[in-house]
């Protein structure tokens, strides 16, 4: 079925005017009917809208009320009245009775042929309803693709030669995370894809838990007038302009030219949303773009980058246990900052004597010279580990 929301955004039906029941507009229907009296109410089926224009009603609006009323209680989607010799305008009693009972009422002029708007709303309901089919079937491939050990490689091929895409084109992922589930969910897709649209001649998408997740085909960075990080800017603009926060963090994963590969672009996408939020800015976008994070997700499982970590981080973690202190994150700061005593102390509201305390103190515990630029690099890479260890 398609929502009554999607008829009234299509252009084509700019005609009806929605007069009551506007709470009622996301419901759904099925088809639509002309009921002339409430006689052939019978004939009617539930989410069904109904049209009238009143032929047979000879001007009684009791007529019409009755008319309504029992089309109501058969459970119809919405209601249309033709404006015209034979109802000049709707009684407040009905759109009333619209408003209280969630019936999305509408009217639309005497100039209108009635056969034309059944015409287009059988070939609108056709339209969305194939739409839907499509979507669902984009949808049951994709979650097998990236989520079941079985993927249906054939079937997705054969939706990509539906779509006029080559099985050899180029594709990534993107996946759009939300910080937590909520009631705008539909704007913030809605709002992603008229930016993808923008930019990209293919894409499916997959709502899974908190995530958006795209695959882009035909993508080259290097063909593209704009940036894909300008992109991304733009989206988190508008969603602080039009949605009023910022609860997105978009992630991108290499491109590849197999789609076997989707399930690494997508989980290399996730590496990124991981990295971002631990950074708690967006200085990543791309998978390419996070660096010597890739060498050591390649080593995870290897004890070497463990025991690296260990050694040089080790004693603070006991000493910051031990006193209560944050000499850890005093280190992610100082390192941040190159070692100014300025930009920390401006930075952690500290005198600058509190800082250069706390700097040698650091160089206490760890054993270390940090003017030394070996050290800091060292110190750097098992922050960056960490980052690593803490990803699962």
């Amino acid at each position: 079925m398609v929502k009554i929301s999607e008829l009234l955004s299509d252009p084509n039906f700019q005609h009806l005017q929605l007069i009551g029941g506007q709470a009622g507009i996301h419901k759904s229907f099925s088809g639509i009917n002309v009921i002339e009296s409430a006689d052939l109410v019978p004939f009617c089926r539930p989410n069904e809208l109904i049209v009238t224009t009143g032929i047979q009603m000879n001007n009684d609006e009791r007529q019409l009320e009755r008319l309504i009323k029992s089309s109501h209680a058969k459970k119809i989607a919405g209601f249309i009245i033709n404006i015209g010799p034979y109802i000049p305008r709707v009684p407040n009693a009905i759109i009333q009775f619209a408003n209280e009972k969630q019936l999305p009422l509408f009217q639309f002029e005497w100039k209108y042929r009635i056969a034309d708007l059944l015409k287009m709303t059988f070939e609108f309901i056709s339209k969305k309803q194939n739409m839907h089919y499509q979507q669902n079937n984009e949808k049951r491939i994709l979650q097998q693709l990236l989520f079941d050990i079985d993927s249906p490689l054939e079937e997705l091929k054969e939706l990509l030669k539906q779509r006029g895409i080559s099985k050899e084109e180029s594709f990534c992922v993107i996946t759009c995370l939300l910080d937590q589930p909520n009631n705008k969910y539909f704007q913030y897709r809605k709002l992603i894809d008229y930016e993808f649209q923008q930019y990209f001649k293919h894409f499916f998408c997959l709502e899974h838990n908190n995530q958006l997740i795209y695959v882009i085909f035909s993508y080259d960075e290097h063909a593209k007038k704009i940036p894909i990080e300008s992109i991304f800017q733009n989206i988190y603009k508008k969603e602080y302009e039009e949605l009023g926060t910022r609860q997105l963090t978009i992630g991108m994963g290499n491109k590849y030219h197999s789609i076997q590969q989707v399930k690494k672009s997508y989980n290399e996408s996730l590496t990124v949303i991981h990295l971002t939020q631990l950074q708690q800015k967006s200085s990543f976008f791309k998978y390419k773009d996070i660096g010597a994070y890739r060498i050591l997700l390649a080593l995870y499982d290897d004890p070497v980058i463990k025991s690296f970590h260990q050694e040089m981080l080790g004693p603070l973690y006991v000493y910051d246990q031990m006193n209560g202190s944050d000499y850890v994150q005093f280190l992610k700061i100082f390192l941040e900052e190159n070692g100014s005593v300025n930009r920390i102390s401006k930075k952690l509201f500290l005198h600058r004597n509190t800082v250069n305390y706390k700097i040698r103190k650091l160089e206490s515990l760890l054993d270390v010279d940090l003017n030394d630029n070996f050290t800091k690099t060292n110190l750097s890479i098992a922050l960056m580990i960490e980052d690593v260890l803490n990803k699962t």
